[in-house]
């Protein structure tokens, strides 16, 4: 399965925000990577860097690569909603995202990992693709035989977060998929407009 494996650390300091977690690097060095790090004298960024910018941001913050993300643009493109907004909404409906959002792990990258290693089913039925898009309605839970994996049972009792278009149910270990989030609602620091600016030109 393809994805991005190089160094998070620098990825998260290029954008000054920790994309992919918590990050004691980046809290220690909130500037750019670099030889001369917070000395460097960096030129006006353009347009089109900008925009570029943004679209990587998005891509490593939900861990997918550039065809995918094109096609996933492309989807969004030809829908009748918002093309930026539904591209954030078709990010959120990925299989690894929704775990993530539920707390069945800390990370993006540990819940493509559950996902890939069978340990996730969608409405009874084990799944093990990543991109899958959940649905309204969609039951998404733990195995029964992955429900004492110390890095779920770790995840989920430390998890403090809940969203208002998932429910979880912590007897069952699943949470169902309610309702597609509205842009408001996604706390993703993601400027989509800018990234449907960049594919348009």
């Amino acid at each position: 399965m393809a994805r991005y494996t190089g160094p998070k650390s620098r990825i998260a300091r290029r954008f000054k925000e920790p994309i992919f977690g918590p990050d004691k690097n980046l809290e220690k060095r909130q500037y750019g990577p670099g030889q001369h790090g917070p000395n460097k004298r960096r030129p006006k960024q353009s347009e089109y860097g900008i925009q570029l910018m943004e679209k990587q941001k998005a891509k490593y913050t939900y861990g997918i690569l550039e065809k995918q993300f094109r096609n996933m643009y492309k989807k969004a493109k030809a829908s009748n909603g918002i093309t930026g907004e539904v591209l954030l909404q078709l990010c959120e409906r990925r299989l690894d995202n929704v775990v993530y959002r539920l707390g069945v792990s800390p990370t993006r990258s540990g819940a493509r990992q559950f996902v890939s290693h069978r340990h996730i089913t969608v409405n009874g039925e084990v799944l093990n693709i990543p991109s899958y898009q959940v649905k309204e309605g969609d039951v998404v839970g733990v195995r029964e035989k992955s429900k004492s994996i110390p890095g779920i049972t770790s995840s989920l009792s430390t998890n403090n977060k809940s969203f208002d278009w998932m429910e979880w149910n912590p007897a069952e270990m699943s949470g169902k998929f309610i309702k597609v989030p509205e842009r408001v609602q996604i706390p993703e620091n993601i400027k989509e407009q800018l990234i449907v600016e960049l594919y348009s030109k």
